[in-house]
């Protein structure tokens, strides 16, 4: 029983600070969409990088692309407030609560997603955001990975 309440506090753990990123983003939305918008435009990578080419400039397409991070964002908190509830509803068996840890995964599997291949990959490969001394958010990123694939 203990474990499993450890596994629910987790996946509570994860609705919380993920929530918390989301209503950041929805509460502060131009400081953390100039973000966006400079990963995107490419604007702050090495002077004459051969990879700016790959640049995206439009400021629609900018308000795109951080409008779908946060509704994934949303998308991870609600599938992690749903699996905690039905983990904790269903902790007293083994069976139910094996079933209920679906919700959990797939909330894990949305935020491994936009993490590593959402900042990690397309932001840090193709926008070249390692290039970046100020918009640079792989670690970030990282550090918000490696947490949810503990």
């Amino acid at each position: 029983m203990i474990l499993r309440c450890v596994k629910i506090l987790t996946v509570a753990s994860i609705a919380v600070w993920v929530s918390l990123i989301a209503i950041g983003n929805l509460t502060d939305y131009g400081s953390n969409f100039m973000y966006v918008s400079h990963v995107m435009s490419m604007d702050t990578t090495f002077p004459g990088s051969r990879l700016t080419y790959r640049a995206i400039t439009s400021p629609i397409l900018h308000h795109v692309a951080y409008w779908l991070i946060i509704l994934v964002e949303l998308g991870i908190a609600g599938l992690c407030w749903w699996a905690t509830v039905a983990m904790f509803r269903a902790r007293t068996s083994p069976v139910a609560f094996h079933a209920a840890k679906g919700m959990a995964t797939a909330g894990y599997g949305l935020a491994l997603a936009l993490w590593v291949i959402g900042f990690m990959a397309i932001g840090g490969e193709w926008f070249a955001m390692w290039q970046s001394a100020t918009w640079n958010g792989q670690n970030a990123a990282f550090q918000l990975a490696a947490v949810v694939a503990m």
